[in-house]
C-alpha cells in the first residue's frame, strides 16, 4: 500500500479493475440466463434459477479460503516476505482442489436429492438435475479459477484477474448460444447449455492464466518454485482457516437462507422462482460495488498491518464508506430509472417481469446499508478479527431474515420474501457498527503470521 497517496486515490486504483473484474465473474452467469431465459423459455431459466443457492452453499468453501488467504498474502506482500506469499498461496490452492474433488463426487451423486428437498417445481425438475449435475462435477476446476483470482488481489494485481475474466466471458458468449442452437455442429443441449459452457469460460481462462503468468514472470506463476509450495504446510492452513471458516460459515448460512427463501418462493410457483432468478442476477451486480470495496478494504488493511501502520485502518474505512455511497448509490439510481429494461434483459414474459421488478423495488435501496456493513466488517476482517463479525452477521441471517420472510410472507405473500432483505441488512449494519466502534477499535493490532 502506497503511504504517501490519500487513502481514497489508493482505493480507487484497487477498485476499478476489482469491480470490473467481479462484474465479468458475474456475466458469464447472467450471459447464460438471458440465452436461456430468451432462447429457450421461463422453463430453462427456472432450471438454473432453482440451482442459485446450491451452488452458493457449495462454493461457500473456496469463498472463505479465499477470503483468508488473500487477508495473509497481503500482510506478507506489505511486509515484503515474498517467500511466504507462495507459501499462502500453494496450501490455499491444494485445499481447494481437495474440496473441489470432493464436492464433485458427492454433490453430482446426490444432485437429484438436493433439489428435491428445494421443493422444485415439478416441471422443471428434470432440466434442473441436468444442470446442477454438470456444474457440480466440475467444481474443482471452478474453485482453482476463484482461488486464482482472489490471490493475486492480495499482492495489488487487480489487472490480471480482469484480464482472465475477459477471456472467460467471450468464451461463454460464443459457446452458450452455440450449445442451443447446435452452431458449428455441436448437439443442442438445451438447459445443460448454460453449464457446458461455464466449463468452457473457466477451464479455457485457467489455460491463458497460466501462460501469461509465466511470460510475465509473475510471483503467482505456476512455476517450479510455486510447484514447491503447492502442499498442505499446517501452520499456514491454521491461519487460513482462521479468517476463512468463519467467513465460509457467514457463507453457508447464506446460502442456507436463501434456500429458506427460494422454498418459499417456490411456493408461488415457475413464474415467482424465474423472477427470483432474475432478480438475483440485478440485485448481484448491484452488489458489486458494495463487494469490491469492501474486499479493496480488507486487502489495503491487510497490507497497512504488515506494513507496521495500522493507524490508517480508520481511514480506510472511512473512505469505503464515503465511496460506496457514491459509486452504489449513482447505480442504484440507474436501476431505479430502467428497472423494467433491466429485467425485460432477462425474460419477455410480463408475468415474471412484474414480479421482479416488484422484488428489486423494495429490495434495491437497501444495498447502501449492505456496503456499509461489509466495509465496515472488511476492515476487522484485515486484522483477523473474524469470529465476532461474522456470529453478528449470522445472527442478522437466522434470527431476522429467514423469520421476517416466513412471517410477513404468510401475511401479504410473495413481497414478504422480499422485505426481509432490507430489514436484515439494516440490523446487520447496526450490530457491526456497534462492535466496530466499542470492541474492535481498542484491541492491539498486529500480524497474523
Amino acid at each position: 500500500m502506497n503511504h504517501q497517496k490519500p487513502v481514497w486515490k489508493v482505493f480507487l486504483l484497487f477498485l476499478g479493475p476489482m469491480m470490473l473484474a467481479n462484474i465479468l465473474q458475474s456475466l458469464s452467469g447472467t450471459i447464460n440466463t438471458v440465452f436461456l431465459g430468451n432462447m429457450i423459455g421461463v422453463g430453462a431459466l427456472a432450471a438454473a434459477s432453482s440451482f442459485f443457492p446450491v451452488m452458493l452453499f457449495l462454493i461457500s468453501f473456496v469463498m472463505g479460503l479465499g477470503s483468508g488467504a488473500s487477508v495473509l498474502i497481503g500482510q506478507a506482500y506489505g511486509a515484503k516476505q515474498h517467500e511466504r506469499v507462495q507459501a499462502v498461496a500453494g496450501t490455499t490452492l491444494s485445499v481447494g482442489l481437495i474440496g473441489g474433488l470432493v464436492v464433485a463426487v458427492f454433490g453430482g451423486a446426490f444432485a437429484p436429492a438436493l433439489l428435491r428437498a428445494l421443493a422444485t417445481p415439478p416441471d422443471i425438475l428434470e432440466d434442473a438435475t441436468a444442470y446442477a449435475r454438470i456444474m457440480l462435477i466440475a467444481m474443482p476446476g471452478f474453485f482453482l479459477f476463484m482461488l486464482m483470482t482472489a490471490i493475486m488481489r492480495g499482492v495489488s494485481d487487480m489487472v490480471t484477474p480482469l484480464k482472465t475474466l475477459v477471456v472467460s466471458t467471450l468464451v461463454g458468449l460464443i459457446v452458450t448460444p452455440a450449445l442451443i442452437r447446435g452452431w458449428f455442429g455441436l448437439p443442442q443441449m438445451g438447459a445443460a447449455s448454460a453449464a457446458y459452457a461455464a466449463i468452457a469460460s473457466f477451464t479455457l481462462a485457467l489455460l491463458w492464466l497460466s501462460f501469461y503468468l509465466r511470460h510475465k514472470g509473475h510471483e503467482l506463476a505456476p512455476n517450479a518454485s510455486l510447484l514447491r509450495h503447492m502442499r498442505i504446510e499446517p501452520k499456514i492452513l491454521k491461519a487460513v482457516l482462521r479468517i476463512g471458516v468463519p467467513t465460509a460459515m457467514q457463507m453457508v448460512i447464506m446460502s442456507l437462507a436463501e434456500v429458506a427463501l427460494l422454498s418459499l418462493v417456490n411456493g408461488f410457483g415457475s413464474d415467482a422462482t424465474a423472477a427470483y432468478g432474475a432478480g438475483n442476477q440485478v440485485l448481484g451486480y448491484v452488489q458489486f460495488p458494495a463487494m469490491s470495496i469492501a474486499i479493496a478494504a480488507s486487502i489495503l488493511g491487510a497490507q497497512a498491518i504488515g506494513a507496521g501502520h495500522p493507524e490508517r485502518l480508520g481511514a480506510i474505512t472511512r473512505a469505503g464508506i464515503l465511496i460506496n455511497f457514491a459509486v452504489t448509490g449513482s447505480l442504484l439510481l440507474l436501476c431505479y430509472l430502467f428497472s423494467r429494461q433491466v429485467v425485460g434483459m432477462f425474460t419477455s414474459s410480463p408475468e415474471v417481469i412484474e414480479i421482479a421488478q416488484r422484488m428489486l423495488h423494495i429490495v434495491l435501496w437497501s444495498t447502501l446499508i449492505f456496503g456499509c456493513s461489509a466495509v465496515v466488517s472488511g476492515v476487522m476482517r484485515s486484522s483477523g478479527a473474524v469470529l465476532v463479525p461474522t456470529a453478528l452477521s449470522i445472527s442478522a441471517i437466522a434470527l431476522v431474515e429467514v423469520p421476517v420472510a416466513w412471517v410477513v410472507s404468510h401475511r401479504i405473500g410473495l413481497n414478504g420474501v422480499w422485505i426481509a432483505y432490507p430489514v436484515t441488512f439494516f440490523a446487520m449494519l447496526v450490530l457491526q457498527s456497534t462492535y466496530y466502534r466499542l470492541v474492535w477499535r481498542k484491541t492491539k493490532i498486529q500480524r497474523l503470521i
